[in-house]
């Protein structure tokens, strides 16, 4: 089992403007591991990509809880769960599909396919009418300190 060395969570309404706050507030706890701008970069935009998921399909036109928590581990990755308490997915292989949408003609279909691309794992646990859970996991490249020449 890997051991988890610090964890955060939060919990907000699904209105489109806590995606930003999403984003960030995940994104200055993962500081503390040092990631490249690229690394940074990528998980940033896996969870607006899953806080929208919440935002768009979860709740219809209700306002309801997104749920996140974000773990640190003792081997330098980070675990991303983003949960709602909507009307879940009935068909999780078929929502991950790029280009499948419930979302209407405006959304593109492609959130897990983005998330996929951007973090080394993705899981998907859904029941209809109970929520879904997404857990994503980045592994931080450990920098290598340049040791000093005596």
């Amino acid at each position: 089992m890997i051991k988890i060395i610090n964890e955060m969570k939060l919990a907000f309404d699904s209105k489109s403007s806590n995606e930003a706050f999403a984003r960030s507030a995940v994104a200055s706890f993962v500081i503390q591991l040092d990631p490249t701008i690229s690394e940074l970069s990528d998980i940033k935009t896996a969870v607006s990509e899953a806080v929208t998921n919440v935002v768009v399909h979860a709740y219809g036109d209700k306002i309801g809880s997104v749920y996140i928590r974000v773990q640190i581990t003792e081997n330098s990755s980070v675990i991303i769960q983003v949960k709602d308490k909507g009307i879940g997915i009935e068909n999780i292989e078929q929502a991950m599909q790029p280009m499948f949408t419930t979302g209407g003609s405006e959304r593109a279909g492609l959130g897990f396919a983005v998330m996929q691309s951007f973090m080394d794992k993705v899981k998907v646990v859904s029941k209809v009418g109970k929520g879904t859970s997404v857990t994503m996991e980045k592994y931080i490249m450990p920098k290598i300190s340049a040791k000093k020449s005596v």
